[in-house]
């Protein structure tokens, strides 16, 4: 009943009833004015030309991305009660006081917490040479610190993050913070929630968020209920309650696990089967993750408490669950996070992807499941590509979506054309969302190039310069590309290219 009321009242209904009103406009009330009031019609044009004038102005004047006003003018043009209706989901989210309240205390807790003297980030700069800028960018935009002292290990498949987990699970004796996009009932689920519960038990503290979208299909409403009366402190991030909100397209596509601060987990992982490749239906299943241990898992810890402490109005002092690690490890790492333009003030994920890509010199390897990508990114691909750079990237073969895997394909040939060579992973669908600069630095985690993910959702990575998994991730993408179809001799027919020629217009909304 409660799915059915939040599609009732969902964005996705009010387009309806705009739709069924512009029908209005456009057939039935030209034809009962004209033949009331004749000379009435040009009287409403003439005011609906004039509304259609003041949207475009303020969508103009909004600091939305130029591909997502463009198709909102569309709209007002074309479809003016539709173009009311999207401009008042999309061009300014109304944020609750209160949320309001809590990102200003959350920003503020981000930077008590990663307050550092300014000897540590002369001796970083030193460190990191032409790459510091990168780092910096992260900490100047949202308080993110960079961390030396932090071993990376890294998983090119679910199953071994799985089991590496669940070992470290066992071993906690303090904490548990978990934060997943996704979970669904199976062995993989039902093996965490053992330990879980087993250590509830043990007085150790646990916490699990989940996005209450990314499960809606997958776990019955009440599913945080019960995971309460286990002592699991469980919320569902940015439940369905409102009317229409923009708010409820930023999601939580984050993948974390925190263990007493001294172990982290990021990636493009999920808790549920398919990840590990039980029960798959897209063939392999390829994804990635990374293991921090040591002294940036505490870059981690506060990415996570963020959103926590958005969604239960219970800010902490982060500092509070750090820890001082004695690990010994080569590079440096900086856990990082993403999200909308109204909490972080940049779209800092495709910031960083566009700045990566304009430092390299030698090579640029993607991973993503879609490619779904706006000018600037694409603009940043193809400069590099003429510089000379060996740019590749590699999409599914298998789609889990098959329209996204459409507008994914529309994207290949004006990157082709300039030299960058696109693949397909002939196994399965490929999750995992890396990059990997120069052999040299990298980023693993959960941002996709698409839209959704650079612009809507709240995202996470780690950024990471000389670490010893670098080698790993270098020879992860040789086995991807020996198992990758080239896509240089793709032709999309040209029914498909009309198709998603319309359709792109209004992916940047969604």
């Amino acid at each position: 009943m409660k799915k059915t009321l939040k599609l009732i009242f969902s964005r996705f209904t009010v387009v309806a009833i705009a739709i069924i009103l512009q029908v209005m406009l456009w057939i039935f009330i030209p034809v009962i004015v004209n033949n009331r009031y004749p000379n009435a019609l040009i009287s409403i044009n003439f005011i609906i030309a004039i509304l259609d004038l003041l949207l475009i102005i303020w969508i103009i004047n909004s600091d939305m991305k130029i591909e997502c006003q463009l198709p909102l003018i569309i709209l007002c043009i074309l479809a003016p009660a539709l173009g009311v209706v999207f401009c008042a989901l999309f061009v300014r989210v109304k944020i609750p006081k209160k949320i309001k309240r809590y990102f200003t205390q959350t920003i503020e807790q981000t930077k008590i917490a990663n307050t550092t003297e300014q000897k540590y980030y002369e001796n970083l700069k030193e460190k990191l040479g032409g790459y510091y800028n990168q780092f910096n960018y992260l900490n100047n935009t949202a308080n993110f610190k960079s961390y030396e002292n932090t071993n990376v290990v890294f998983f090119d498949d679910g199953k071994k993050f799985f089991d590496d987990l669940l070992i470290e699970l066992n071993k906690a004796e303090k904490f548990i913070f978990m934060e997943y996009f996704i979970i669904e009932k199976g062995e993989i689920w039902n093996s965490i929630h053992e330990v879980l519960k087993a250590k509830v038990k043990d007085g150790i503290k646990v916490r699990l968020m989940y996005d209450d979208l990314g499960t809606i299909s997958r776990l019955p409403s009440n599913f945080y209920k019960k995971l309460r009366k286990e002592g699991i402190e469980c919320v569902k991030f940015n439940e369905y309650s409102q009317f229409a909100s923009a708010l409820y397209n930023n999601r939580d596509h984050r993948k974390i696990t925190v263990i007493d601060g001294k172990v982290g987990y990021m990636g493009g992982i999920n808790i549920a089967d398919e990840y590990a490749n039980i029960n798959c239906s897209y063939g392999f299943w390829k994804d990635s993750a990374v293991k921090l241990v040591g002294d940036g898992v505490n870059g981690l810890t506060c990415i996570l408490l963020q959103l926590y402490g958005i969604q239960t109005g219970n800010i902490e002092n982060y500092s509070d669950y750090f820890v001082k690690n004695n690990e010994k490890a080569q590079g440096i790492v900086c856990p990082f996070g993403d999200g909308p333009k109204y909490f972080y003030g940049e779209h800092i994920g495709e910031n960083l992807y566009i700045n990566l890509i304009s430092q390299a010199k030698k090579t640029i390897f993607i991973t993503t499941p879609y490619l779904i990508i706006d000018s600037e990114l694409r603009d940043a691909l193809i400069n590099a590509s003429n510089r000379g750079v060996d740019v590749r990237i590699v999409t599914p073969h298998i789609p889990d979506k098959k329209v996204i895997f459409s507008i994914t394909r529309s994207h290949y040939k004006i990157l082709q054309d300039s030299g960058i060579k696109i693949f397909e992973f002939k196994k399965g669908f490929i999750h995992s969302k890396q990059i990997l600069i120069d052999n040299e630095l990298s980023i693993v985690g959960t941002i996709n190039l698409d839209y959704r993910s650079m612009i809507h959702h709240y995202e996470c990575g780690v950024l990471m310069y000389n670490t010893s998994c670098i080698k790993d991730i270098e020879k992860d993408f040789e086995n991807i590309f020996e198992n990758s179809i080239d896509m240089k001799d793709f032709k999309q027919m040209w029914i498909a290219k009309i198709f998603c020629a319309l359709i792109k217009l209004f992916t940047p909304l969604f």
